[in-house]
This record gives C-alpha cells, sequence and structure tokens, in this order.
C-alpha cells in the first residue's frame, strides 16, 4: 500500500544528500579499490566517493566489512 506520507519523508531526507560527478579520477581509484579489495565495481565507486568526501557508509552489505570509512551492521533474520 503507498504511503504518501512516508514517500515525502524519504524525499526530503534525499534531498539533504549530495550529488556526485562520476569524473575520470575517481573512477581510477574506484577501479584501484576494486582490484586491490576484490570489491565489486559500484562498491568501489561508493567506497572512493565516501573516502574522497570524508563521509561514512552505513551499511549491511557485507561486502564493505572491515572497510575503513564504513559502519558495518550484519543483516539479522
Amino acid at each position: 500500500m503507498f504511503d504518501e506520507k512516508k514517500a515525502l519523508e524519504a524525499m526530503a531526507v534525499m534531498e539533504q544528500g549530495r550529488v556526485v560527478f562520476l569524473d575520470d579520477q575517481l573512477a581510477l581509484i574506484s577501479a584501484k579499490y576494486s582490484h586491490a579489495l576484490k570489491l565489486p565495481m559500484a562498491d568501489s565507486i561508493i567506497l572512493a566517493t565516501a573516502r574522497q568526501y570524508k563521509a561514512t557508509i552505513w551499511t549491511q552489505d557485507a561486502d564493505f566489512k572491515d572497510l575503513s570509512s564504513v559502519k558495518y551492521f550484519a543483516k539479522k533474520y
């Protein structure tokens, strides 16, 4: 069921974010992380972006476990 209030709250949170361009330098750093850390390319882009902008990644994605710039929380079933 669609909940308009929750959708508007989610939009408000997303508007606080920042759009970052994936330039050549960030792509190269991402590729290096992907190779060195055996990360999927999308994950390495996220990691490189977070590190470049001194941001923290909050995730339950085990690919990020034990990496700096990451707060990892295991999924609870």
